[in-house]
């Protein structure tokens, strides 16, 4: 059964505040970025995410899932791809929590010191798009799987 986005956010809240679940994956002497896979069946995809600063997904879509996102300590930022205008820009601080349908092209990045974000996908992520730009500012899309890390594409 796929979840609607109102059911993930409700999800990302109850599980970020369930340390106990996901908080034994942190490392704080860590020098990349690092995720823990928290749960994966037939309906969500479920992930504790350990930010650095400066990290950054790259623009990106989840493909055929909608998301929700839940910020646990630090700031992420959110950056939303629109046509014909600057990108739009929001900070989320702990504590806040963020969905998006499955057409939604954004990057995340960590807005200041290290964070911490729980994020649910349904249905489970199987493929991701992972966005560039050219020289000629065209945009191209590349099929990624769910298990590759997401970062900045280069051309």
């Amino acid at each position: 059964m796929t979840l609607e986005p109102h059911e993930l956010v409700r999800l990302v809240e109850d599980i970020a505040a369930r340390p106990d679940l996901w908080a034994h994956h942190a490392d704080p002497a860590a020098t990349e970025r690092r995720y823990a896979a928290l749960r994966r069946d037939a309906d969500v995809d479920l992930w504790a995410i350990f930010w650095l600063p400066e990290n950054d997904t790259g623009w990106h879509d989840h493909d055929t899932s909608s998301g929700a996102v839940h910020v646990v300590d630090g700031e992420l930022e959110e950056h939303a791809l629109l046509l014909g205008a600057p990108e739009r820009r929001r900070i989320y601080r702990a504590g806040a929590t963020f969905s998006f349908g499955p057409s939604h092209i954004h990057r995340l990045t960590c807005a200041g010191a290290r964070a911490i974000s729980i994020h649910a996908y349904s249905p489970p992520l199987w493929r991701l798009g992972q966005y560039s730009v050219d020289a000629e500012r065209v945009l191209h899309r590349l099929s990624v799987s769910y298990a590759d890390e997401l970062r900045p594409l280069t051309l």
